[in-house]
Formats: C-alpha cells, sequence, structure tokens
C-alpha cells in the first residue's frame, strides 16, 4: 500500500492505530476488572482488537514503502525497528480480549468461573493492555521525532 487519495497510506493508517490500540487497551480492562462492563463491551473489545491486528501490518508495509520515498535516517530507522514490534503487541491483545470473550461465554452460560482464573485472566488482560499503549507511545514518539524533529530543532527557539 502506497498512497491514499494522493497522501501516503501510512501517515493516514497510523492514526488508526494511535487511537484504537489504546482505545481497545482501556476498554479491555475495563471489562477484565469490571463484569458489568463485560457483558456490554466484550464484544467491541474483540472487533476493535481484531482491526488492530489486522491494522498493523498494512501500516507498517505503508511505512517501509514511504521510507523508500523519504530516504533512511537513524531516527527513521529507529521509528521503523519499534513499528515492527508493533504486530507482537497487536497479537497479544487480540489474545486478552479471546480470553475476555471465552470468560464472557462461560459466566454467560451459567458456568461458575474460578476466582483464580478470573485474576489471571485480568492480569493477563491489564499487562497486554498496558504494554500495548506503551508501545504505541514509543512508536509515535520516535516516528514524530523522525518526522519533526530536524525541522523544530533547525527553527531554534
Amino acid at each position: 500500500m502506497s498512497t491514499i487519495n494522493g497522501l501516503p497510506a501510512h501517515v493516514l493508517l497510523v492514526h488508526l492505530i494511535v487511537v484504537l490500540a489504546p482505545l481497545t487497551a482501556v476498554l479491555a480492562i475495563i471489562s477484565a476488572v469490571w463484569p458489568a462492563a463485560r457483558r456490554r463491551l466484550v464484544w467491541l473489545v474483540l472487533a476493535l482488537a481484531l482491526i488492530t491486528m489486522v491494522a498493523t501490518p498494512l501500516t507498517t508495509e505503508a511505512g517501509e514503502w514511504l521510507v523508500g520515498r523519504v530516504g533512511e535516517s537513524p531516527a527513521v530507522e529507529t521509528h521503523a525497528d519499534l513499528g515492527d514490534t508493533m504486530l507482537y503487541f497487536s497479537i497479544a491483545l487480540l489474545a486478552a480480549a479471546a480470553l475476555l470473550a471465552f470468560l464472557y461465554v462461560r459466566e454467560s452460560r451459567g458456568a461458575t468461573t474460578n476466582t483464580v482464573v478470573a485474576v489471571v485472566i485480568a492480569a493477563v488482560v491489564v499487562l497486554a493492555s498496558v504494554a500495548t499503549t506503551v508501545q504505541i507511545y514509543r512508536i509515535g514518539e520516535s516516528g514524530a521525532r523522525a518526522a519533526w524533529g530536524d525541522l523544530v530543532s533547525a527553527g531554534g527557539s
């Protein structure tokens, strides 16, 4: 993927990831620790996690195309290296959302859930969600430095 309506696809797709991953993470944490929220949000969380996971490789592929157009620099290389790790975090978030769905289905069928199992699932969801959000920040920050760092520092203050 290269461009969308004449603009670099990466610049547009990255905003989808930057919004969806943290949103999914927050909703997943709420669903993990609050059963009433889980009943209302579980399928939304699972759908958002799936969209995030599918959009991640599209975004990184579009980013690789953009690097070919703008050229490499240490800042761009750092951003690309960090961006390549996002797929693992997206998969972890999707797996966490799937665990929430598993928990919800068990509860909706009247099965009693062992407290230890519920706590372990909640811990996995919180860990995957926090890690994903932190990685989104790291990738975004490095991307901003790659795109704007030289321009801003050249302008002086």
